[in-house]
């Protein structure tokens, strides 16, 4: 069933009475009023159409973090065949918030890498919502060492508010495994093509979306902080996350125009969460024009361009 958000209430009044006298007809075939149905659904669809025109950047938090919104293991499904997810980082043990293995894209091998968030409670609580602790980083480090040697491209799917807090992330060293992930990252040789499919949220999304390659669905954000967190620490008063989201300028299209990302992937009216399949065609023909026109640049090639890139970020923020 779908949920609606804050914003979309007068969608939702609109399509329940769609739905209600779509309802009244079954039950009463003699009771004509397909005119009054097709109204009201032109009416719904022209009112979707306008809202997701005009979205601010904390409606765009809250599409970002809408729980129909597709996840990783969604995207799984929608475009990698024969994936085969591994587990543990040799090191520690295993963290469910970041998956990861080996799989087929377009019947290419590739490494595929990214945070799940769950997509109800027993999932979330499985999954962390989706915030990683040092393991789960560490088992990043040791996917994309595999995808380098032997030679597969790496696609990554970031979804998370940012990596987990917890005493016990930091006592095994929660900002060395981000650090750590972001420099191997850095130093591959191989493609890595990263989408922000939901939230980006800090170090916890930098640390597997440092690619030759960024995308973001149009409804995605991305950030150095969440908004609560940044509205805490200048006011401590998470309720000015609204004031914080517009002044980040964390939106898809914010990013885009400050180059820190490469494009954006469209979605559908209405967001990822209403049409799965078309946001999945939209991802799968983004991810395989990046991959095509990498595959033209050899190891050493690619990590330079891909220093070269987030190198040239600060200077134009600079």
């Amino acid at each position: 069933m779908l949920s609606y958000l804050e914003f979309e209430k007068p969608i939702a009044e609109l399509e329940g009475k769609v739905h209600e006298l779509k309802r009244l007809a079954q039950e009463d075939p003699s009771v004509s009023i397909s005119d009054e149905v097709s109204k009201l659904e032109s009416k719904a669809s022209q009112m979707l159409r306008d809202t997701y025109a005009n979205l601010d950047p904390w409606q765009k938090t809250q599409v970002a973090r809408h729980p129909n919104r597709p996840h990783f293991v969604d995207y799984i499904k929608g475009l990698i065949e024969d994936f085969t997810p591994l587990a543990g980082d040799r090191l520690f043990g295993e963290d469910a918030a970041v998956l990861g293995g080996p799989g087929r894209f377009r019947g290419r091998s590739v490494m595929v890498i990214g945070h799940e968030k769950g997509a109800d409670m027993e999932t979330r609580l499985k999954h962390n919502f989706g915030m990683a602790r040092p393991e789960g980083y560490r088992k990043g480090i040791r996917l994309l060492d595999m995808a380098e040697r032997f030679s597969m491209p790496v696609i990554t799917l970031v979804d998370t508010s940012g990596a987990y807090p917890g005493i016990g992330a930091e006592e095994r060293g929660q900002a060395e495994a981000i650090a750590r992930s972001t420099e191997t990252c850095l130093n591959l040789e191989v493609p890595i093509v990263s989408v922000v499919i939901g939230e980006g949220g800090s170090g916890g999304a930098i640390a597997i979306a440092t690619g030759n390659r960024v995308y973001m669905l149009e409804h995605a954000i991305y950030s150095v902080i969440s908004p609560e967190g940044g509205a805490s620490i200048l006011w401590r008063d998470a309720a000015r996350a609204k004031d914080v989201a517009t002044a980040m300028k964390i939106t898809a299209q914010d990013l885009l125009s400050l180059k820190v990302i490469d494009g954006i992937v469209k979605e559908p009216v209405g967001g990822a969460h209403r049409d799965t399949e078309a946001v999945m065609e939209e991802t799968r023909k983004t991810i395989a024009g990046a991959l095509s026109d990498l595959s033209k640049l050899d190891g050493p090639g690619l990590k330079k361009q891909r220093r070269e890139k987030f190198l040239a970020i600060g200077r134009n923020l600079g």
